[in-house]
């Protein structure tokens, strides 16, 4: 299981390899949302989101024999990006299974990074079992997008670096809000913030797949009665992790759930004030820090992707011009 002594590691390892992002702010967008806000900008990591510290962190604690034989990752783009990048510097194959409704910036992105694309209906199709049936018939060791100690760890780094730039600024007590999909980047940084007790970590989802927001509420595992249907295509899972969910489920508060086009709004206001692009997914802990009730006066967010398409940007500066 991950520990924060796996996330200490992680970050040894990621150490010269990885961006230390930025925590930014603008008065401006504390104004907007009657409250210090602060965003953590992973869109600035390699790869364009958090995606890359996980897959770097899975691909380094591989046996040396394991890791030649090459690396399997399915994923909507973010990690495969994430992935597919962590297998280039480490000089190993990565095939990469990808529904075929991902953005084209996604898909053509990690085949630059020199993975092998496969595309897949996430509608009609099993990534699961395709995975497992790739995994078996060519060797390769599967890394997958949030169900797997190394990734948690390496998604964790994120709070030890929140921790500290924190602690820099003086701040002692806040909200931390993540984007969550299957919770691998939630969970990391709830048990890299554990041993600070003013912080608290909450995830952030699109309404319609809020399956985390729901499972902390209940006390168990719930499923998204769809698999697509909404602009945050980076964070559409079908329920959380059997990893991440009992993490989650003893540090996380309750879970937020912002509209599509919440977090379009975010999008622009990240752009008009922080001037730093974001994609759908990457924008709900933003958008969660906009418009959602009961926060305290300080609260911090990950901006976690900007891989967006074009002409979804084009769509969230135009609806709403800051």
């Amino acid at each position: 299981m991950t520990s924060l002594a796996l996330i200490e590691a992680a970050a040894r390892r990621l150490h010269g390899h990885a961006r230390e992002t930025p925590l930014l702010n603008a008065p401006l967008l504390d104004a907007i949302a009657r409250r210090r806000v602060f965003v953590k900008a992973e869109c600035l990591q390699l790869t364009g989101s958090f995606k890359f510290r996980g897959g770097w962190s899975a691909i380094s604690a591989l046996p040396p024999e394991a890791r030649s034989r090459g690396v399997l990752a399915f994923s909507s783009g973010n990690h495969a990006q994430g992935v597919a990048l962590a297998a280039q510097r480490h000089g190993i194959a990565a095939v990469i299974l990808m529904p075929a409704d991902a953005p084209d910036v996604k898909i053509d992105n990690t085949r630059a990074y020199g993975a092998e694309v496969i595309l897949y209906d996430r509608a009609t199709e099993d990534r699961d079992a395709l995975g497992a049936t790739l995994t078996a018939r060519r060797g390769l060791t599967l890394v997958k997008p949030y169900d797997d100690p190394q990734v948690i760890a390496g998604q964790g780094t994120i709070g030890l670096e929140i921790a500290a730039q924190t602690r820099a600024l003086g701040i002692t007590e806040a909200a931390v809000i993540a984007c969550c999909g299957g919770g691998g980047l939630s969970s990391g940084i709830a048990l890299a913030l554990e041993p600070h007790a003013g912080f608290r970590l909450h995830t952030a989802e699109p309404a319609g797949f809020d399956d985390m927001a729901r499972s902390l509420a209940s006390g168990a595992r719930e499923t998204n009665p769809a698999a697509t249907g909404s602009l945050c295509d980076a964070i559409l899972t079908p329920t959380p992790g059997a990893l991440t969910f009992p993490i989650l489920r003893r540090l996380a508060g309750r879970g937020c759930v912002v509209t599509d086009d919440q977090a379009l709004q975010a999008m622009s206001l990240a752009f008009a004030h922080l001037r730093i692009v974001l994609e759908p997914g990457g924008a709900v802990a933003l958008a969660a820090a906009l418009f959602a009730p009961d926060l305290p006066d300080t609260v911090i967010v990950t901006a976690s992707g900007g891989n967006v398409d074009p002409a979804i940007f084009r769509t969230a500066l135009d609806r709403f011009p800051a």
